[in-house]
């Protein structure tokens, strides 16, 4: 018999009550300290005092009008990311997912009120992780995320990570953007060098294509800057963010320049969730913290400390870790022996970490981890390869 939830997770066996900071609080009092923050979700850790009187007083006064009429938060945390990124306007999503579905949906109404309906190819990159939506699980391609679903909604061509000839071979009178993660999450925390990010943005410049970048991982401080792509001095057309903007309430948005998202015009997208009140008052507050540059040194400053440790910690158990890897306090170690049982093991040890592809355990923190809890988790973490060592 089917359980009453779709059984489509492969769950630990832990039910957490309580969040404080950086740690987690089992049903049966158990204490575990949190290095994957809900999926690089709760950027401000759990029970953030800012973020629970934002939620609190927006919930007291108004959660949902829909986008029917104005809603003023939103045009506040719009006029906030405006101001600290690339972008001239934003559309709000509920999640990552439906900020890719956008992102699609805006290159091509580009390159159509262009009077170039031929331009729909979107390039993306093996490991890439797009969402699990149809135009998602296309773009990323791996027989994993699409087997099964087919037919895949076309117009993308899958090209291997970091091949640079191919990727210019690939480009055609029908391309019309590319899309990458400036640091792959699930594909096993693989950043894109910042030089091969500049050589993206000139490439696309010399070609006439839209450049989009995914940072619903790899944004909102969890490399130490507001946005990855910020280390390499450049800046794309197309932005895709969630995950830590709404530090744990669900909120995504897509960025964009004037130009990008000329052909988004009345009628051509919409949300009824996307927005509303409740989102747009915690991300207000996750903003104001995270894109604040002393907050941001301070993140620079506890990345440089963890991964330090990490590297000692592999040298330490070369039989089952064998690099760090990574920028700013988004993380992985890649592992000689099962990223699975080290995850289990750090169960045992009462510290999270989340797995990825390559065979990498990911550790992405809370943005406001000390360094006490830094030492404390690495030590954990010692203690996890001790006792796969003597199994």
């Amino acid at each position: 018999m089917i359980p009453t939830l779709l059984p489509t997770y492969s769950r630990a066996p832990m039910s957490f009550v309580k969040g404080e900071g950086a740690w987690l609080v089992e049903a049966d009092g158990r204490r575990f300290l949190d290095l994957g923050a809900g999926i690089a979700v709760n950027a401000l850790g759990h029970a953030h005092p800012a973020l629970v009187a934002a939620l609190t007083a927006q919930a007291g006064a108004l959660w949902h009008t829909s986008n029917l009429y104005q809603i003023p938060k939103q045009q506040e945390l719009a006029d906030k990311l405006t101001t600290h990124s690339f972008a001239d306007t934003v559309f709000f999503t509920n999640s990552g997912t439906e900020a890719c579905e956008l992102a699609v949906k805006m290159a091509r109404k580009y390159w159509y009120d262009k009077g170039q309906p031929e331009k729909t190819d979107i390039l993306t990159f093996s490991g890439s992780f797009h969402g699990r939506s149809s135009a998602g699980i296309a773009a990323a391609g791996s027989e994993k995320m699409t087997k099964g679903f087919g037919p895949l909604l076309p117009g993308f061509v899958h090209l291997e990570f970091g091949d640079h000839e191919a990727l210019t071979a690939a480009i055609t009178e029908t391309t019309g953007a590319i899309l990458i993660e400036p640091v792959q999450g699930e594909g096993g925390i693989r950043p894109v060098p910042d030089q091969c990010l500049k050589g993206l943005r000139d490439l696309c410049d010399e070609h006439g294509l839209l450049l989009i970048f995914d940072e619903v991982q790899c944004g909102v401080g969890r490399t130490g800057k507001l946005f990855a792509h910020e280390w390499a001095g450049i800046a794309p057309d197309i932005m895709m963010v969630a995950k830590g903007i709404g530090g744990g309430f669900p909120i995504g948005a897509v960025l964009a320049t004037e130009e990008a998202a000329s052909g988004m015009t009345l009628g051509t997208h919409g949300s009824t969730y996307g927005g509303n009140p409740l989102g747009c008052a915690v991300g207000c507050a996750v903003l104001d913290h995270v894109a604040d540059p002393a907050f941001l040194d301070g993140v620079n400053r506890k990345a440089g400390l963890l991964r330090q440790k990490l590297e000692g910690l592999v040298a330490s158990h070369p039989d089952i870790f064998e690099s760090v890897r990574g920028s700013g306090l988004m993380l992985g170690v890649k592992c000689k022996a099962s990223n699975a049982d080290i995850v289990q093991a750090g169960y045992d040890q009462q510290v999270l970490t989340v797995p990825a592809a390559d065979n990498v355990i990911r550790l992405l923190p809370p943005l406001t981890i000390d360094e006490s809890e830094i030492a404390e988790a690495v030590e954990r973490l010692d203690a996890a390869a001790r006792q796969l060592s003597a199994a």
